[in-house]
């Protein structure tokens, strides 16, 4: 079962589910979850769930309690102090401290083909709808720490975007093409560079190459050998490298990072 979870407390996940409602043809179930509809759709013999959640979404580590899907999928807002308009992907999980929900040092799974998936449908519609928006990967981030495949789409990055139903449909197509095709490509950790790695992103849409994990320049000071092979063993499909943005990874943490690597024994490249 493939599970897709929208909060009552989130404008733009309401419009990416209610454009998912509008264009695919869900079934009203009789069941309930915390006194809201679930949506059922079958999709190439899978069960595909949508659910509202009261929760913020940051704050469902418990959803797994109730539900236990092969590739669970959250739709929601992003934000940004930029405001520049984005359609992401990204995976769940903390890094280091648990900040922003989730569990301190432990990453949920990443479903890295599905995110793939869903960035090449945003980056395609983002040009066939003409969307004045950027199509990025963000870095591992935020809670839930989930031990399922997890992956956050989102649309942002301000209320004049959350609001924007054009963007939201182009967000919710995209979400659906990834739980319609079920790819699989060869998977990369990525190291280094800012939150929305541009290189990365650029990398996935014009190679073969999906990213699971990303771990940020900013994060690394307080990133060792044991999250980083976390990342190469939580992701959904097997790691065959590690991709480095070398410029954007500090010199100071350069040493350390290889030697960290060198334990974990997946191939370098350097970008």
């Amino acid at each position: 079962m493939i599970l897709i979870v929208v909060s009552t407390e989130d404008l733009a996940g309401m419009n990416i589910a209610q454009k998912i409602l509008d264009n695919y043809d869900f079934d009203k179930l009789s069941e309930e979850f915390q006194k809201n509809p679930v949506y059922l759709k079958r999709v190439k013999d899978q069960e595909v769930k949508l659910i509202f959640t009261e929760e913020e979404i940051i704050e469902t580590q418990f959803i797994t309690d109730f539900f236990a899907p092969q590739l669970l999928i959250f739709i929601s807002k992003h934000s940004s102090e930029s405001g520049i308009p984005t359609l992401s992907v990204h995976t769940p999980g903390n890094l280091a401290e648990a900040e922003y929900g989730g569990i301190a040092r432990k990453v949920s799974i990443s479903p890295a083909s599905a995110m793939k998936d869903t960035l090449l449908e945003m980056s395609r519609l983002r040009e066939e709808m003409g969307l004045d928006y950027k199509v990025s990967y963000e870095c591992t981030h935020h809670g839930p720490s989930l031990d399922v495949p997890t992956m956050f789409a989102e649309l942002g990055s301000s209320p004049k975007q959350w609001e924007d139903m054009k963007a939201a449909e182009a967000v919710a197509h995209s979400v659906m093409a990834a739980v319609s095709k079920r790819s699989s490509y060869p998977v990369a950790l990525g190291i280094g560079g800012p939150h929305y790695n541009a290189k990365f992103t650029r990398i996935a849409l014009s190679t073969q190459t999906a990213f699971g994990h990303i771990i940020p320049k900013y994060a690394i000071p307080r990133v060792d050998a044991e999250i980083i092979e976390q990342c190469v063993e939580r992701t959904m499909e097997p790691v065959e490298s590690v991709i480095l943005d070398w410029k954007g990874i500090r010199g100071a943490d350069k040493g350390r990072l290889i030697s960290a690597l060198d334990k974990i024994g997946v191939p370098i490249e350097k970008v």
